[in-house]
């Protein structure tokens, strides 16, 4: 197992759920924020022992939730077992998700000092009222404020979420709150279109009658217009979502769209190892009590632990690596699985290319600007 590995810490606090939000997170966690960091150094420790081999990790990425609830000198803790017990490597990238209204000077500050280098920034909106619509704690101004501390605590690479496709939203409104995103010059923006998830406030509104949302004309627009303004800006689109200044490409989640190893710690985590090939994926229960009673007991706390088919992980390579938009190499599938890429999936490619969604060049497979807009019925043909 010398395959470089990405880590992934979840942590599951939050000030109040948001309303569509369907990740595992609660606002009202059954243990302290310093008994779950010992939990996740319990889970580390047990997983690094259980390895077949030692790993070396190049990258951290502490998600929730919302992890900048967490004390600097906790996300610390964290940081040097994962170099101890995983080799994290001196050059990583270290990200921290953070919310606005979580952070101050003094925290932003100790997490850089602690070794944080990148900051995720969750503003998702630069107006109030959608904010509130959304189930934000924080306001546009506090958004700003964060971003301004962050740049003065030392933080060179700070990336933000918007979301597009939101209730009463228009593509004027839109184009606003992209252009406020890049007034502030991050270095990084991922911009996703709303998903209404099973058993999320907002899927019950849907149910209602009650959440009036973009139609899919002006969903598509919004897409588009997105990386109008943004590549005019000067970032790169190099994700379907993701736009980067150059060099600032997002290390950790390319490891997931590139289908490397990439192990998860606490509770609702995933985790991917392409050895046995084709490869291994499990996750961590959701309950805190379940999480932790395993870890109790000595054990990993890991559940669905499944062995991927050949033809399973084909389709994964093409639909994960087809986000980026470089393409995927199709001698870099030939030495994976054996098989050409015609050989597999050759009438569905033609197929695609023949619609306009596929481009062909080079020993390279990737999306047209009609693929990207249109992505998932793309992937969709792989499955």
């Amino acid at each position: 197992m010398n395959d470089a590995t990405a880590l992934y810490i979840h942590i599951p606090f939050c000030v109040r759920k948001c309303l569509y939000c369907a990740f595992t997170s609660t606002d009202d966690a059954p243990l302290a924020t310093g008994e779950y960091v010992a939990l996740l150094m319990r889970e580390m420790e047990l997983r690094a022992a259980a390895l077949a081999a030692p790993l070396c990790a190049t990258s951290l990425y502490l998600g929730g939730g919302t992890p900048s609830l967490l004390k600097p000198s906790l996300v610390g803790t964290i940081i040097d077992g994962a170099a101890r017990l995983f080799s994290l490597d001196p050059s990583a990238e270290i990200t921290l998700e953070a919310n606005p209204g979580t952070v101050t000077a003094s925290s932003l500050a100790g997490y850089r000092a602690a070794g944080v280098n990148r900051l995720s920034l969750g503003v998702q909106s630069f107006d109030d009222r959608m904010l509130a619509r959304l189930g934000r704690v924080h306001t546009a101004r506090e958004a700003r404020e964060a971003f301004d501390l962050a740049r003065r605590a030392g933080f060179d690479n700070i990336g933000i979420d918007l979301i597009h496709g939101l209730p009463g939203q228009d593509r004027d409104h839109w184009r606003d709150q992209v252009r406020a995103a890049i007034a502030l010059f991050p270095d990084h923006v991922s911009a996703y279109g709303l998903t209404v998830e099973e058993g999320t406030p907002f899927a019950s509104l849907e149910d209602e009658g009650a959440l009036a949302l973009p139609d899919e004309e002006d969903a598509a627009a919004m897409f588009e217009e997105t990386a109008e303004l943004l590549t005019t800006a000067g970032y790169g689109q190099y994700e379907i979502a993701n736009f980067a200044l150059p060099g600032r490409r997002s290390c950790h989640n390319q490891v997931y769209w590139r289908r490397g190893n990439y192990l998860g710690f606490g509770a609702g985590a995933h985790s991917f190892l392409r050895e046995p090939h084709p490869g291994i994926r499990w996750r961590n229960p959701d309950d805190l009590g379940a999480y932790g009673s395993s870890l109790a007991e000595g054990l990993l706390p890991e559940v669905d632990r499944t062995c991927l088919a050949v033809g399973d992980a084909m389709a994964e390579w093409l639909f994960l690596g087809l986000r980026m938009l470089d393409g995927v190499e199709e001698e870099q599938f030939r030495a994976e699985f054996g098989r050409s890429l015609a050989e597999v999936y050759g009438t569905t490619i033609e197929g695609l290319c023949t619609a306009g969604l596929l481009l062909r060049e080079v020993g390279v497979l990737r999306l047209t600007r009609r693929g990207v807009i249109l992505s998932n019925r793309v992937f969709a043909a792989f499955l």
